[in-house]
Parts: C-alpha cells; structure tokens; sequence
C-alpha cells in the first residue's frame, strides 16, 4: 500500500520554518566566524601567548601539554603528565630538528612552549622565538650587553631563560635590565634597570618568574662584593611594586625593614660587612604557592666567602643561604630556614627547589624539597618553613648532620681558616643551579650530584677590592676573603645522576658519569628521566630502577635540563646544548665543539644531527724563552687574573674558553696583544689595560711556559744494549 502526503500537516509547517531559521542562523553563524589564523604567524602566537597567567599555569599543570613556564608550573617540579614517549618506546626517539643558536659560550635556559611556539635564550641573554613545527626562526631579540660586563661576571656569560605572561615575553640581560617584548614579534615594550647601584658588579644569570601579574627577578654578583636583593614590577607597566634585601646594610643607616633589623643582630659591625656588600644574591631559584601566596626564593653566599672576615666575631648572617618566603603582593618577610649558618665555603642556596605534597608520618605535609651546595638534601614545611628533615645525599665534612631543631652540627675544623681544608663538598657544590625534577608517581627526585675537589684557607691580608697577586680573581674583582687550593685536594672528582626518596630520605639508584657538571632532569608519567651529560649525550633512564634505556650523541657537553611538550597531537622532548658556566669555562670533557643548538626529538623523527666539528688545540706550547726567576710572581698573577676562566696551563684543557699552554707559541710569545685591547675584547675578554703592567704579562707567561715545561712528558732514556753475554759493550 503507497502512501503518500500529498501536502504538508498543518502540524509540521511550524517545526519546518523553525528547522529552516535554525539552518539560516547557523550557516550565518559560520559566515561571521573570523578564520582562525595560521599556526606561528603572529595574530596566532598572541592569541596563544595572551592566555598564559597564573591561572592557566595551575591549570596546565593537570596536563601538561604545553612548558609555559621555567620550572613547568609553579612547583617547578619538572614533571610531565604526558605519556606517548614512555619506557617502552623511548628507544625509537630520533631527531625531529636541530637550531643554531650562534653561540659559542654557556647555554644553560629550559625552552618555554605554548602551542608549538617556542622561547629559549642563550649566551648574553640573547632571546630566540622558535616554531616547533618547523624549526625554524621566528625571532630574535639581543639586549646589546656590552661585552666588558662579562668581568663583572663570576660564572660565564649564561642565561637560564625567559617568562612568559600574556602575550609577553620578560627576560633579564647580564648587565641587569629587565626586559618586556612582544610576544609575537619580539619587539621591546618596556625596560627597567634592575641595578641598586653600578658601581658595583651586579649581574643576572637566572630567568624572571611572573607570579600575579608580577615580573620577580634577583641579581648575582656576591663573589664579587655586592648585597642582594629581589625585586617585583608590573608585569604590564614596569613599574617597580616592591624590593626586599636578603641581607642588612649599614647598621648607622634606617634599615628597610622589620626583617633587616633582626637580620642584623646576626652580623658583627666591627668587620663592616656593609662594605663589601654582605652578599646574599638571589640570583636562580624562585617559587610559588597561589593557595598560600607565598614566594619562595633561595639565597646565596656571604661576601666575603670568609666568616671571619665578614663577621669577626662570628653570628648566623642572616638571610645568607636560606630559603625565605615572601608575600607575594607586598614582598614582605613572613618566614626563613637558613641551611648554613654562618656561611663560610660559598655555600648558596639558591638551587632550584621544589614545592610538593607528601605523606610524612601518615599525615599529608606541603613541603619544600631543596637539595643545594652544602650536600644536604632538606625537607621543610612550606606553610610555616619549619624543619622537617635533612640528611647528606654525598660525603659532607663540613657538618656532622642537623639537631631536632634544624640546626647544623658545623665541624670546627672546617670553620678554622688558619690552615688549608678539603671542605667537601666544595664551592662548586654537590649540586649548583642545574635543575632536579620529582615524580610523585615514584616519589622520587632526581638530580645531578657532583663533586669537584677544593681546599680553602682564610686570607688574613684580605680587604675590599685588595687585589693583591695570589688572591684568587682579585684583579677581576673577586672578593673571596679566601686563598684556593694552597694545598693540593686529596679526593677525586665525580659526576653522577641520583634519584632520591624524600620521604626515607636514601638514595634509591644512582647512575655514575664520567665526570662533574652534568646538566639538569625531566621526568615523566612515562616512567622516564632524561638528562644531557658533561660528555657530550643525551640520555633517557627509567625512572623506577635507573636502567639506561636510549641515549644519542650532543657534540659538546650538557648543562641545562630538558623538557617536553605536544604540538598537534605529538609529544616532543627539547634540550637546550652549549657547554659553559664557571667549571665549563676552564675545562671540558669532550674533543667535539659547536655553537649553542636546540634539539628536539619524538618517535621516528630521523633528521640528520648537524655537523660538529674537534676543538682546535695545538701541541703543548714550547720553544719559547722565558725567564725562570719571573715563574713564582708570574703564578700569583696568574691566580690573581686568569685562572678561573683559562684554567692550569696545560693541565686542564680548556673549556668554552682555550688554555694558553695550547694556544700556540706565537699567542704565548705576543700575549700582551691580546691581554692589552685585544682582539677578543668583542668576545667579552676583559682588557687589562691599566691593571697589569707589560712586566706584569712577561712573568705570566713565564708561569704558563715554566709550567709547560714542568709537565711536558720527558724523552726516554736510550735502551742500554747488551752482547749475548750480558755485558754491556764497550763504546
């Protein structure tokens, strides 16, 4: 039976009419709809780059898909949700991309990402915009440092990277400008000249946190004479919002604060520490608590580096190696924990730490975890900063462990600066600024743990700016208030990778390399840690038992950490290269040298690695004459203004700077060249014009070729020939 309706039921003419609107008002909806613009052209990196706030910072870190900020999120626990790289497959990881990044010092900056658009600095602060889905350069942006600031530098001209926070990019110089660029054009918004007073060597190293709508940055410079101090501006305007000291000024002066005036009832004014500016720099780790509103900063090393020259009379030196929480809209003090009192071996404390949320005792604690030079690894309480734990994650002589009540059980003899001390660990620290990383699925943190061998002794001829031959730096401005190494270190040096249990406070596994400053940790829900190395690999371990599960070659050494990300459905991990920082300056552990690169990797990538090339070094240098007499002045100069950038003449190899006993003998013979407005002044060697003397460069050289000549391997002696006998034959 057919049936068929000949005209619409009254019934459906309405619901037809309205189907038909419905179709008109969507298909116009569709017409008005702006296209969305080209991934990586600039309309698109503003509006991926406007989203990025305090907000979406906490809300990415539930997935994880983009790095929008130096740590990760605002723990800075550098752990990755992301899973498609795992375990199982990490081992088909292949280079998906290489960049240049045209320089030929330190890179130690983690990259930020934000929807395949991707920032990363490096050597003299110079910022480049990468899009991931290409590779390719967006922009750049270079600060213009003047390249005599690099003397005012203790650690080699690094970066360790930018913010990012709607739709801008901050990144601070190495000669202490605070900069504000356009997100998607690289552009200068605005500037801000972080430095209290220029007379003095302030620098900046580490990357700028924005927490609220606020641009946090501190200085460095301790090593050299200078007080510390951290600073917010408005993300927006510039405008400076706060700054607090981490150490007291001159006590005849008002101090700025509650916190000052009890700080500075742990220093001895008779040693009038004001003057070489106490110390204290805040010059790497900064965290952040939304729920709490508090920030977290760690603080540096006295300046001096020696006690009883900065406070005779002994006292804690407050907030000199500490960590301290401050309010995050006032920048008022609410709490300290100081890791070493009294500090006296350059122990900072400024490695990065963590926030994280742990069961200890069966009941849920909101901790900080930090594990800094001094060689403990600390648990605290970040609500109130009280002391949970602490135990030494390497061998420690400096102290014999921590009281009850938090406090260092400090050896005397390690406090005794009469006489040479193997202070273990050293100044280079069984951790420096390279960053560890937690997984809370394995509740482990994993870091590079070092040891680079040191003695230190008390110079009781020390005074500001002395600049006598023999102390260390002096006429680069280094006021240690210490003599290195007068008595040769007795122990060996190490680099290792070690995952941590904070809450048994033991080494889990540990993973042993083959030698100090390996770089920085990821880890992953792909049960996954990666780290570069100081050899010259990138490597993935698992992460519950430590087993090496893939690793590829890098050319040159690691010192910044990893980090990972999705672009379009596909995880990639990227690593930052360029060998440097102060133990990279002077020696290395590779014969390959490029310029900075990024590499990023996924699964099945197959790109070509870009080409390296062996570092240029000639035989040990000879054959040039000198005079004997001058080899002992010649060494005290030599301390005194080149040892902690070219190393010991022909005993280290050089580093991202050459060793003059392998420079050639014509550099040698003409070395007031190059000492005396040379060449590599454009490069950031200082020009010693006015400090030495065309005497002082001859007993110089006459330590570099003496000491040449002392380690040069001596020709063997001719065999002594024997007749079928056994006696020697007569000539």
């Amino acid at each position: 039976m057919n049936f068929r309706l000949a005209a619409p039921a009254r019934w459906l003419l309405p619901l037809r009419a309205g189907v038909a609107l419905c179709l008109v008002a969507l298909a116009g909806a569709a017409v008005a709809q702006p296209q969305r613009p080209a991934k990586g052209s600039a309309a698109h990196i503003t509006q991926v780059t406007q989203r990025v706030n305090t907000q979406s910072i906490a809300a990415n870190a539930r997935t994880t898909v983009d790095w929008p900020s130096y740590g990760l999120n605002h723990s800075e626990d550098r752990f990755s949700r992301l899973t498609q790289i795992d375990a199982g497959n990490v081992k088909d990881l292949g280079l998906v991309w290489s960049y240049n990044l045209e320089s030929t010092r330190g890179v130690e900056a983690t990259p930020l990402v934000v929807d395949g658009i991707m920032y990363v600095t490096a050597a003299w602060s110079v910022v480049h915009a990468i899009d991931v889905r290409t590779g390719k350069r967006l922009w750049t942006y270079d600060p213009q440092v003047p390249k005599e600031h690099a003397s005012k530098g203790c650690c080699d001209v690094v970066n360790r990277g930018v913010a990012l926070y709607q739709g801008r990019v901050y990144v601070a110089s190495f000669d202490g400008r605070l900069v504000a660029l356009d997100a998607a054009n690289g552009q200068k918004v605005w500037e801000q000249d972080t430095i209290i007073d220029r007379r003095f060597a302030y620098t900046i190293t580490g990357a700028p946190r924005v927490f609220n709508g606020r641009v946090v940055i501190g200085n460095g410079g301790a090593d050299l004479g200078v007080r510390g101090y951290i600073t917010a501006y408005d993300a927006k305007t510039g405008k400076q919002l706060w700054r607090w000291f981490t150490v007291p000024g001159d006590p005849s002066k008002p101090f700025e604060d509650e916190s000052m005036r009890r700080a500075a009832k742990t220093w001895d004014p008779s040693g009038e520490y004001w003057k070489a500016g106490g110390g204290g720099t805040a010059w790497d780790t900064l965290s952040f608590d939304p729920a709490l509103g508090l920030m977290y900063v760690g603080t540096g090393n006295g300046s001096p580096w020696s006690h009883a020259k900065r406070s005779p009379k002994g006292g804690d030196n407050l907030y000199l190696s500490s960590i301290v929480a401050l309010d995050i809209k006032t920048g008022k003090y609410r709490w300290h924990y100081q890791e070493t009192p009294g500090d006296n071996w350059d122990f900072t404390a400024t490695q990065p730490m963590i926030l994280a949320d742990l069961k200890i005792n069966g009941k849920p604690r909101k901790v900080i975890l930090h594990a800094p030079k001094n060689g403990f690894f600390y648990v605290l309480d970040r609500t109130n900063g009280r002391f949970i734990s602490a135990k030494n994650f390497v061998d420690v002589n400096w102290a014999s462990g921590y009281d009850k009540k938090g406090r260092a059980i400090v050896n005397p003899e390690a406090r005794d600066g009469s006489k040479p001390f193997e202070v273990i660990p050293s100044a280079y620290g069984a951790r420096n600024w390279h960053s560890m990383s937690f997984n809370p699925q394995t509740g482990l943190a994993y870091m590079p743990v070092q040891g680079v061998p040191l003695t230190l002794m008390d110079d009781k001829a020390w005074s500001m700016n002395s600049n006598s031959p023999g102390q260390p730096m002096s006429g680069l401005g280094w006021n240690t208030g210490k003599f290195a190494n007068v008595e040769p270190p007795k122990t060996a040096p190490f680099g290792r990778l070690i995952a941590w249990d904070p809450v048994a406070q033991k080494e889990v596994w540990r993973q042993e390399h083959v030698a100090p400053w390996n770089g920085g940790t990821l880890t992953t829900a792909g049960n996954l840690v990666f780290q570069g190395t100081s050899d010259g690999r990138f490597v993935a371990y698992d992460a519950r038992r430590g087993t090496k599960l893939w690793e590829t070659p890098t050319g040159t050494g690691v010192v910044a950490a990893p980090m990972t990300y999705m672009v379009d459905g596909k995880q990639y991990v990227s690593i930052a290269v360029g060998w440097g920082g102060v133990y990279g300056k002077a020696m290395r552990h590779t014969d390959r040298q490029g310029p900075g690169t990024v590499y990023t990797f996924a699964v099945g990538g197959n790109a070509p690695m870009p080409a390296f090339v062996n570092y240029r070094m000639q035989e040990l240098v000879g054959g040039v004459p000198y005079n004997a007499a001058d080899v002992q002045a010649g060494t005290l100069l030599y301390v005194s203004n080149c040892v902690f950038c070219h190393g010991v003449p022909g005993v280290d190899r050089g580093g991202n700077i050459p060793n003059l006993a392998y420079m050639g003998a014509g550099y040698v013979e003409n070395l007031q060249n190059f000492v005396f407005k040379g060449p590599a002044n454009d490069r950031g060697m200082p020009d010693f014009t006015g400090k030495l003397t065309a005497a002082d460069v001859d007993k110089i050289k006459a330590f570099i070729l003496g000491t040449a000549d002392a380690i040069r391997p001596k020709p063997a002696a001719a065999p002594t020939t024997t007749s079928s006998t056994g006696a020697t034959p007569r000539q």
